[in-house]
């Protein structure tokens, strides 16, 4: 185990004066933001296979029936959606440089050990991402598309017939807040270990409030999806699961403090009898 004077050693040689600090931040922004822009560039000549896949919960649906259709009402309001598109499969695309940019910034200021500790929660993040984002694009938004189109009505001699005509932007904004709420809702566990790790909340703690949690679940859940109660159940389950995956996280992180902190309380007490000459 390192000892205290090892550790200064090893953050000091990592310091900057904040000059160099406010140069590392600009450089890696600007990495950041050419990574996007390259991406946005390169998402911009697939539009429409980025369109055909986020509208492919709707088209399934609606397989079959002819004359559906999506529509725009304004002269801009294609051009800008297929922007809007495009920006966001790019920061999609460009998330794993961005997240680079940010380690390689916030690294050199960790000691050795942090590093190790903080790469398993930057791996997880995307892994949990892309888990969220599934479950929105092949369970929550068929179920939610679904119910939706029940409230059509084929109309009679007295009743106009009520058809569901979406907008292209509304409907594309809608997918897109959907897949971006479910998977930054399921970072849930990483939040949760690195507040744990930072002495923030305790497993115990989340143990004793868990009927609050599963309160706020569903609350959380009806703030994100459609109104009705299969899609909000189908986020508020596996928030509740990831929930319980935290608390055993967080006993493995407290676990581990005790641990080190043992290791050193014993070096520190088997080190100090020759420094006093006893």
């Amino acid at each position: 185990m390192a000892t205290d004077e090892e550790r200064e050693a090893e953050l000091e040689a990592g310091r900057m004066p904040l000059l160099d600090h406010l140069v590392e931040l600009r450089n890696r922004l600007m990495w950041s933001a050419a990574a996007i822009i390259i991406a946005f560039i390169a998402c911009y000549q697939f539009k429409e296979t980025i369109y055909r896949f986020l509208a492919y919960p709707l088209a399934k649906i609606l397989a079959g029936q002819p004359g559906r259709e999506m529509i725009f009402t304004g002269l801009t309001e294609a051009f800008f959606t297929y922007i809007k598109v495009s920006f966001w499969a790019a920061c999609c695309v460009a998330f794993p440089v961005v997240a680079v940019q940010i380690w390689k910034f916030v690294a050199p200021g960790l000691y050795k050990t942090e590093r190790r500790a903080f790469l398993p929660y930057i791996c997880a993040t995307p892994i949990l991402f892309l888990m969220g984002a599934s479950l929105a694009y092949f369970v929550v938004i068929p179920y939610a598309f679904r119910f939706f189109l029940s409230f059509e009505t084929p109309g009679g001699p007295d009743m106009l017939p009520i058809v569901a005509e979406p907008k292209v932007n509304e409907y594309l904004s809608l997918v897109m807040t959907l897949l971006l709420a479910f998977g930054v809702a399921f970072q849930l566990p990483v939040l949760l270990t690195l507040m744990a790790r930072a002495g923030i909340i305790t497993s115990q703690g989340l143990i004793s409030k868990w009927r609050y949690a599963v309160v706020g679940m569903f609350g959380i859940a009806a703030v994100l999806t459609p109104p009705d109660v299969v899609s909000q159940t189908s986020l508020a389950v596996p928030l509740i699961l990831l929930y319980v995956l935290s608390i055993f996280s967080c006993r493995y992180v407290e676990k581990q403090r005790a641990k080190r902190e043992a290791e050193e309380e014993a070096e520190l007490s088997g080190g100090g009898s020759p420094a006093t000459g006893e």
